[in-house]
């Protein structure tokens, strides 16, 4: 049978004003054209300011707000904090999981704690030098590969993979552009799998994981949002050993930072066929190259359906 919602009126914001403004405003175009395939009433508003946001609270309480803002604003809380004062509703996670979810840093020191499998990883604060920690002087000399990225920005930007020490630096001082504080973990041989978490009837479950396959060099923002330069399979062609630990590991990282309805847990397989959860994003894109809505046409979910459901199961949790 198929699914049909709550008729409350859809208003999908996106925009914002970080780096990933562009994927935002491709994300919220997805998503109205998504409500109106399934004849549902929605509109879209484009928040360039605080006052678009504030004037949005005023015009929006009778209707559900989906939030499309990737980046500050979206990913960090700030955006639904804002609405939950206004008392509108919205889609997703509170402020509360999106602000840990969105500092990498701090959501992979939880992860650690709760025993979920993470590669190593440092935080570096703004204005300390990354060659004065012990760790990352060891690691550099023994010649291994590093990820360098931006805390709390998402979409791959800032990231650099490097090797040596003036690598490294220069991998900090481009991280930087984007955010003071600097993770730096160890590269992860092995493959890019992600999965989609839903938070259905019986709590949160694994959706099929999807493996990426980037044509050139790592998973980049490039490669992620230029049409036909990664290869996606859904469902990833994973054995059921890995499959299980791999789906254990997003529901436990899901739960851990606190997400809400729906969420894109990143992981790296080892080449042993081991998880190693990368991070949680709980506003992830819906472009048309976008990792979610392949999990879901995989589980037997169209993309207006998907949308739906998002908004239904929202509204569902938080009443």
């Amino acid at each position: 049978m198929e699914y049909r919602g709550d008729r409350k009126e859809v208003v999908v914001v996106f925009g914002g004003v970080g780096p990933e403004r562009e994927v935002s405003i491709a994300s919220g175009a997805a998503v109205l054209e998504g409500f109106r395939s399934r004849q549902r009433a929605a509109r879209g508003v484009d928040v360039r300011s605080l006052r678009d946001a504030w004037e949005l609270v005023a015009s929006a309480r009778s209707c559900v707000v989906f939030v499309a803002l990737h980046g500050a604003w979206g990913e960090d809380g700030r955006f639904q904090a804002l609405l939950e004062m206004g008392e509108v509703p919205y889609t997703g996670t509170g402020p509360g999981g999106c602000a840990l979810a969105m500092d990498k840093v701090a959501s992979k020191a939880l992860f650690l704690e709760q025993g979920i499998p993470v590669a190593w990883s440092r935080g570096i604060l703004e204005g300390e030098d990354p060659w004065g920690v012990p760790e990352v002087r060891q690691r550099v000399g023994e010649g291994r590969t590093l990820v360098v990225k931006p805390a709390r920005c998402g979409s791959t930007v800032g990231v650099s993979v490097v090797q040596g020490r003036q690598a490294l630096e220069d991998g900090v001082t481009y991280a930087r552009n984007f955010d003071k504080k600097i993770l730096v973990e160890d590269f992860v041989p092995g493959r890019e799998i992600t999965v989609a978490v839903w938070e259905g009837d019986r709590g949160p479950e694994a959706l099929p994981p999807v493996e990426i396959k980037p044509r050139e060099g790592f998973y980049s923002y490039a490669a992620k949002y230029t049409a036909g330069a990664s290869e996606y399979l859904a469902p990833a062609p994973l054995s059921a050993a890995e499959e299980d630990r791999v789906r254990r590991a997003a529901v436990a990282a899901h739960r851990a930072v606190g997400a809400a309805v729906y969420s894109r847990v990143d992981l790296r397989l080892t080449t042993s066929g081991d998880p190693r959860v990368l991070e949680v994003n709980t506003v992830p894109g819906m472009t048309a190259t976008s990792l979610v809505p392949k999990a879901a046409a995989a589980h037997g979910w169209s993309f207006g359906e998907l949308v739906e459901r998002i908004v239904d199961r929202s509204l569902a949790l938080k009443r």
